[in-house]
C-alpha cells in the first residue's frame, strides 16, 4: 500500500479542500469490500492502523439542522453529548438519504471535509491524543491522515466528548 502525498488531489472534494487550506495530508486508498459490516474498522484493517486513530463521520440532525460528529471507528455517537456540545436540546441520527444529499457523499465514504455546505462539526476529543488520526476520503476504500488539529481548523470543530 502506497500512501500519496498531498500533491496529488485524489479527486475528492475532501483532498481538494485540504489542498486548497495547504494542509499537510496522506492518502490511503484501500481496497473496499463492500460486504464490510463496519467501513471503519475495514480501512483500520486494511491500512494496519489502531482503530482508535480510524474516525468515522456521522451526521445527525440537532433541533432540525444538520450537524456533524466526528467520532473513533470504535465507539459510538453520544447523541445528547452532541447536542450539549453544539448548545442544542435533542439530536437524533439524520436520515442517510438526507446525509448523502447535504454532504455530496455516499454512505460508508463522507467525509467532514468537503461537504457541499458546511455543517456545525464536533470532534471527539479523543482524536487530541494522537499526532495524526484518518478520516474518510470522500469514497469508500480512500481515506485520510492529517493532524487533529487541522482537521479541527478546516471542519471549524468544536472539540468535546462526544463518544461513548
Amino acid at each position: 500500500m502506497v500512501a500519496k502525498k498531498r500533491t496529488q488531489s485524489g479527486g475528492t472534494p475532501a483532498t481538494v479542500a485540504l489542498t486548497r487550506a495547504g494542509a499537510d495530508f496522506t492518502l490511503h486508498p484501500y481496497e473496499h469490500d463492500p460486504r464490510a459490516q463496519s467501513y471503519g474498522l475495514e480501512a483500520a484493517e486494511a491500512l494496519g492502523v489502531e482503530p482508535g486513530r480510524v474516525f468515522k463521520t456521522l451526521m445527525a440532525s440537532l433541533d432540525s439542522k444538520l450537524v456533524v460528529g466526528i467520532v473513533p471507528v470504535t465507539g459510538q455517537l453520544d447523541l445528547k453529548a452532541l447536542a450539549r456540545a453544539l448548545g442544542g436540546s435533542k439530536a437524533q441520527m439524520a436520515e442517510v438519504a438526507a446525509a448523502e444529499r447535504a454532504t455530496g457523499y455516499v454512505a460508508g465514504g463522507i467525509s467532514p471535509i468537503g461537504q457541499k455546505r458546511s455543517h456545525p462539526t464536533v470532534l471527539d476529543q479523543s482524536a487530541t491524543a494522537y499526532e495524526t488520526v484518518y478520516v474518510s476520503g470522500g469514497r469508500r476504500g480512500l481515506d485520510l491522515e492529517l493532524s487533529p488539529t487541522d482537521l479541527a481548523t478546516i471542519t471549524s470543530a468544536t472539540i468535546a466528548p462526544i463518544a461513548r
